[in-house]
């Protein structure tokens, strides 16, 4: 009886599993191995080796781990000091970071939008004081600002998470036994929050090497990713074939590089399989 409950509690899940995972990725996988008239066929998937999409492989490749490196070097400290906070102001402080991510994903784009334009915000107060002016609009820089900026909170919330879990008493233990600021952060702060890191970076990977809106808007056109292509591919070519094989082969890199950094977990908090 208790059983069947569960199963029962579990039916709705498995429903959503079914519809809105697994048929999309098995629809995929057949608009990718077929032609338009259903035969099977490679050259979806092949066409990755065209020079024109290969180099927005691997230039989504390149931004998405600039993207981490920078969210990670931000993020890392942030969270010791929001870690460190004492009192009620910590959850306020939390708060202020979470905050963005409750905005139109789309709304903070065009807002650095607005920043960034050549008559933008910025660039007004820059000349306000006779500074030179900023012109990073519609190029690969003002890409990788604004996705460090939508995706640093997810870097920041799983090593923070991380860090409020490290028993106080085994630093306290290691500082008695004379281990000094330096040894304790390589030793122990860090092993034990790795995999918050873990989490932190496939959570800002995975949506910095698929991501299409932001190169869209800031990008001018002159920033093309792998993202936009498959986007061309679906919404104005309606070429559902080439959009899924390319889809195919960015979730083979999305997998493997998910693999790669779950290898690295001993811990197995962060592992997705």
């Amino acid at each position: 009886m208790r059983n069947l409950k569960r199963q029962l509690l579990a039916g709705p899940y498995m429903i959503w599993i079914v519809g809105f995972i697994l048929l999309p990725v098995v629809m995929i996988l057949y608009y990718a191995f077929t032609t338009s008239s259903g035969s099977f066929t490679m050259s979806n998937v092949l066409t990755i080796t065209h020079p024109i999409f290969f180099k927005a492989l691997l230039f989504s490749l390149k931004i998405a781990l600039i993207c981490t490196a920078i969210c990670l070097i931000l993020a890392y400290p942030l969270a010791m000091i929001l870690n460190n906070m004492k009192g009620k102001h910590q959850g306020f402080i939390v708060f202020i970071f979470i905050l963005p991510m409750w905005m139109n994903f789309m709304l903070r784009i065009l807002a650095w939008k607005m920043l960034l334009s050549n008559n933008g915000i910025i660039n007004t107060v820059l000349d306000f004081f006779g500074l030179p002016e900023l012109h990073i609009m519609n190029t690969p820089a003002a890409v990788i600002l604004c996705m460090v900026y939508d995706f640093l909170p997810f870097m920041v919330l799983p090593i923070y998470n991380a860090l409020a879990h490290i028993n106080r008493d085994v630093i306290e233990a290691a500082r008695d036994l004379g281990a000094g600021s330096i040894k304790i952060f390589f030793k122990i702060i860090v092993p034990l929050s790795l995999s918050g890191v873990i989490s932190g970076i496939i959570m800002v990977f995975v949506p910095a090497l698929t991501s299409f809106a932001i190169s869209d808007l800031l990008g001018g056109g002159k920033v093309l990713l792998i993202g936009n292509i498959i986007e061309q591919a679906f919404t104005q070519d309606y070429n559902w074939n080439l959009g899924s094989g390319l889809s195919f082969v960015l979730m083979i890199f999305v997998l493997v590089s998910m693999a790669l950094v779950n290898s690295r977990d001993t811990e197995g908090g962060a592992n997705v399989w």
